[in-house]
């Protein structure tokens, strides 16, 4: 996955390169600096790049990194309700597997379960795309407002980048 990029701001690692916004960061480019984004407190900085190499390298367009994850949910809006399986999860939204059917730009209030003795994570999702990966589902309120949720997803991530194979 290559280095790990650690935060000025909260010290943590598993930030996340970004595409550059602002002329600064354009400029900043040309001095071999790249633009990131920290997945946790989600502030932006540069950094050094390594090499010409890396400079060749997809900018990652998500926001957040995304956690594979299998996790029970229900979910509601105006006359749709379903139950599924959640693939996939960041700070920023979730991929749900569901046999619901469900419209892009569709509101819903989600119930994800993440663990069995504690009552489900409650957010507020619109439908950003439904293919036959499944819904995908950005969330309306952060998700880090939720701190059982930022939590469990920190926690996954961390396990993640430590173990690749231990993540689900």
């Amino acid at each position: 996955m290559g280095r790990q990029i650690v935060c000025p701001q909260c010290r943590q690692d598993g930030a996340v390169r970004v595409e550059a916004h602002s002329p600064r960061e354009l400029i900043a480019s040309l001095l071999w600096m790249v633009p990131f984004q920290c997945q946790r407190c989600d502030h932006r900085f540069l950094a050094r790049r390594k090499s010409l190499r890396s400079a060749s390298q997809v900018t990652e367009r998500r926001e957040y990194m995304r956690i594979p994850v299998r996790l029970s949910l229900s979910f509601s809006g105006g006359r749709v309700r379903g139950e599924g399986t959640v693939l996939d999860m960041s700070l920023g939204g979730c991929i749900i597997q569901s046999k619901a059917h469900v419209r892009i730009d569709d509101i819903f209030y989600l119930e994800i379960i993440l663990a069995k003795d504690e009552p489900p994570v409650e957010a507020a999702a619109i439908v950003r795309s439904v293919s036959t990966r499944g819904i995908a589902f950005k969330f309306l309120r952060r998700a880090q407002e939720d701190k059982r949720l930022t939590a469990f997803i920190q926690a996954r991530s961390r396990s993640a980048s430590l173990d690749p194979l231990k993540v689900a």
